[in-house]
């Protein structure tokens, strides 16, 4: 196992306690080049796990509170007529930063939600016919309260199909709650997590992940996973080919993170409800038997032959 892998996870695990599984799946997909949806109730401490990880990264951080009146030229950045050049000028939006805290992202308008799209497929900005490339890594982790709270709306698929994955934080256990108490009495734990890494170390990590080596069999077990979640009775969509990509990438970082050199099943077994849960669509009679996506796709785990 790569040693600064072992680091992050001890200086993140300074704010987090009691929450190693999320840590590990969050910095999984990091390492798989994509974006992360924390979806739970307020104050289990999503926007502190954001803050954890762009401080122990060293990165450019930013952070956008979506409100109904954020636009999407806060986002993206606007152009300006400087008057003392006579010409228009770009001034950059919240984007423009290594690591982009979106904040309760299901608060805001749709058309601001889609501004994020172009961003966290493409890594750039386009603005009045030009376009602008975001600096590298570009790490969106957003924050959404569950559906049916105040003030809340669904993110359209498109969007939701943007993240990598889409994980919960939960309540801590007795022992946690016990600690973090202990932990806030007198300081904000947050202070004492210091950089370990750079961004160069994050791009060369990402790259390692990358050319981890997946065997044909493997290739055709996420296949077979797929075509499960799409021929299902009680589910409407099924996973997308960008979800089945993702799954393949997610396996890969899964590995490069235990200190392995290839895939095995058990990499795509680990991240397969993180990436396919916020991708698959019921039939509405799911709901008369009260079958929800975990369900669904534990049961295709099951009965989907893995490679020896």
């Amino acid at each position: 196992m790569d040693n600064r892998i072992i680091i992050i996870r001890n200086e993140v695990k300074k704010a987090i306690i009691g929450k190693d599984d999320i840590i590990d799946r969050a910095l999984t997909a990091i390492l798989a080049g994509g974006h992360i949806l924390i979806d739970d109730i307020p104050g289990v401490g999503k926007t502190t796990m954001a803050l954890a990880f762009s401080k122990a990264m060293g990165l450019k951080f930013k952070r956008v509170q979506f409100t109904p009146d954020v636009l999407p030229s806060d986002i993206t950045g606007f152009t300006m007529y400087n008057k003392d050049t006579g010409k228009f000028s770009y001034v950059q939006g919240a984007a423009a930063c290594n690591f982009l805290l979106a904040d309760e992202i299901n608060r805001t308008s749709s058309k601001t939600q889609s501004a994020l799209l172009q961003i966290m497929q493409e890594g750039k900005v386009s603005v009045d016919g030009h376009t602008y490339k975001l600096p590298e890594p570009f790490i969106v982790m957003a924050t959404q309260n569950p559906i049916g709270a105040v003030g809340t709306q669904m993110l359209p698929e498109a969007q939701l199909d943007r993240f990598m994955i889409q994980i919960s934080m939960g309540y801590p256990d007795a022992e946690a709650q016990l600690q973090i108490l202990k932990d806030r009495s007198t300081a904000d734990p947050l202070d004492q997590v210091r950089p370990v890494i750079t961004a160069q170390d994050i791009e060369q990590m990402k790259q390692q992940a990358k050319v981890t080596y997946v065997d044909d069999k493997i290739y055709m077990y996420i296949t077979d996973l797929a075509e499960a979640t799409r021929k299902h009775d009680l589910v409407k969509l099924g996973l997308s080919p960008r979800g089945a990509i993702a799954l393949a990438n997610m396996s890969k970082a899964d590995a490069f993170a235990k200190g392995m050199n290839f895939v095995t099943p058990e990499n795509v077994q680990a991240v397969f409800r993180d990436v396919c849960s916020h991708r698959i669509i019921l039939q509405p009679k799911a709901q008369l038997t009260e079958t929800t996506s975990e369900k669904v796709l534990a049961e295709i785990l099951e009965t989907v032959k893995a490679p020896k």
